[in-house]
């Protein structure tokens, strides 16, 4: 089954072919990086706008590498929430145009489904069940994946995501954007115990984050050491906020997987190509036993194909939309709402 997928949710505009939920044809994507880095991070109107511009553009493309066109395509998905709502409404929009035109079905995606679904791209044998940590610059979360349309929200964070508060930190040191992947290479240089950072937990809720205090506190020694007329080591700064964001990650994901009996662990989103997070995970279940399965680079950030990866499942339970098909900001992995 050959699935076309559409990806908007953000400021990447995707499109990819995938077969069979495990095999990439093709996968284009045209980001939006260069453009947003003058403001410091993304905006969503100008979001929008590209989008508009690009998606029947990446959309030929994809086609037109994958050798095919769309009497040869079985279905169109897309990522339909969560997302910035404009970005969203583009790639929805377009791919009813084109499930209407066709006839092909059309298969709504969940944008964090289909994150955890890139690892079924870098690993064939990869099946349900397995927790998942997925962290972006949107989300941290901890899932029980039972089956691949069947996912529970074991911990989530109550206020800032991972990858959000390594971009306001970063902006805060005054790292360029986007700020999380500088100061991942940053960190490479540094002390990571040069700073006293804390490593915040929720009560009560024992697999739950808090990054917010973690970034004010770094926020904080940066005004305290401005007004003193000091000099913060930013690699040093970079090094000690990494390790605080990724102990509290790594702390709360074992926790869950020893608690819970899992030995199969996977991570997944634009945070899993942390090298220290990488790194530390590989070491916490070498000495576990744990199996863990860790996304190829290229498709820990947003695209296409991983959507196409996710849509074959989701097909496969039904999971089919029709035309009143609408884009939907925020909504939990484990609700369905078409």
């Amino acid at each position: 089954m050959k699935i076309l997928s559409i990806e908007s949710s953000c400021d990447e505009t995707a499109a990819a072919i995938v077969e069979d939920g495990r095999k990439v044809l093709s996968s284009v994507v045209a980001s939006q990086v260069e453009e947003h880095k003058i403001y410091g991070g993304v905006v969503p109107e100008i979001a929008s706008r590209r989008h508009i511009e690009a998606i029947s553009g990446v959309t030929r493309e994809a086609l037109n590498l994958a050798k095919a066109d769309l009497k040869n395509i079985d279905a169109i998905a897309v990522t339909y929430a969560p997302g910035l709502i404009g970005a969203l409404l583009v790639g929805v929009n377009f791919a009813k145009g084109l499930a209407l035109s066709t006839g092909l079905p059309l298969i709504p995606v969940h944008h964090l489904r289909s994150h955890i679904a890139a690892n079924y791209l870098s690993y064939k044998d990869l099946e349900p069940p397995f927790l998942c940590l997925v962290v972006s610059g949107g989300h941290s979360h901890i899932i029980e994946v039972k089956d691949y349309t069947d996912l529970k929200v074991i911990g989530k964070t109550r206020d800032d995501a991972a990858g959000e508060a390594f971009d306001k930190a970063a902006r805060s040191m005054g790292i360029p954007y986007p700020g999380g992947v500088h100061l991942d290479r940053l960190a490479e240089k540094g002390n990571p115990n040069a700073f006293k950072l804390p490593r915040p937990t929720v009560q009560g809720s024992e697999y739950d984050f808090s990054f917010s205090g973690l970034k004010t506190a770094v926020i904080n020694q940066i005004h305290n050491a401005s007004q003193k007329g000091e000099v913060i080591n930013v690699e040093d700064m970079s090094a000690s906020f990494r390790l605080a964001i990724v102990d509290c990650l790594v702390n709360n994901f074992v926790k869950a997987a020893i608690h819970l009996k899992y030995n199969k662990l996977v991570i997944a989103g634009g945070v899993s190509a942390n090298s220290l997070l990488r790194r530390r995970l590989q070491e916490e279940c070498k000495k576990r036993n744990f199996n863990l399965y860790l996304p190829e680079l290229s498709l820990c950030t947003d695209n296409a194909a991983m959507v196409g990866s996710q849509a074959y499942y989701e097909y496969q339970k039904n999971n089919i939309a029709d035309m009143s098909l609408n884009a939907v900001a925020t909504m939990s992995i484990d609700e369905l709402d078409k």
